[in-house]
């Protein structure tokens, strides 16, 4: 099971990136975050805990790092892991930006559905926060202003 949203803004990749890498901030453009933080760099191996605005904290991991164009961070309890892979792509007047997310472990047919339920109502809301938080604190590409 696979959801995916994509989203364009007016902003150059590195921007969306340095937006991505500041994780104590995520809370700033994702409605559905409540607090994000790591325990050290924004790098493969890292851990840290994101607490949604619904539910309990889960502790998280960075495990797939590109800089300028991807990241992924896992959460995960007991038996039940949540995938969020996020990547940035350069296109005409600024970037395409595309957030997936998958589950995995033996207890993924059991939360799955329910957490699947409450991403895709919510992230079409998230894409549209990001884009909004991005071309407001960055100059978008196309503007004459």
């Amino acid at each position: 099971m696979h959801i995916e949203e994509r989203i364009r803004i007016a902003v150059p990749p590195t921007v969306i990136d340095h937006i991505w890498s500041e994780v104590d901030r995520w809370h700033l453009w994702d409605p559905d975050t409540k607090q994000a933080r790591l325990h050290g760099p924004f790098a493969v191996g890292t851990r840290g805990r994101i607490v949604p605005s619904k539910g309990m904290g889960v502790p998280m991991a960075v495990t797939e790092r590109t800089e300028g164009r991807s990241f992924t961070v896992e959460g995960y309890i007991p038996l039940f892991r949540m995938h969020f892979e996020h990547t940035v792509s350069p296109v005409a007047g600024g970037s395409e930006v595309a957030h997936r997310v998958w589950f995995t472990g033996a207890l993924a047919f059991l939360f799955g559905p329910g957490v699947a339920k409450q991403l895709r109502e919510g992230l079409p809301r998230t894409m549209q926060s990001l884009k909004a938080y991005a071309e407001q604190r960055h100059k978008p590409l196309d503007s004459d202003a």
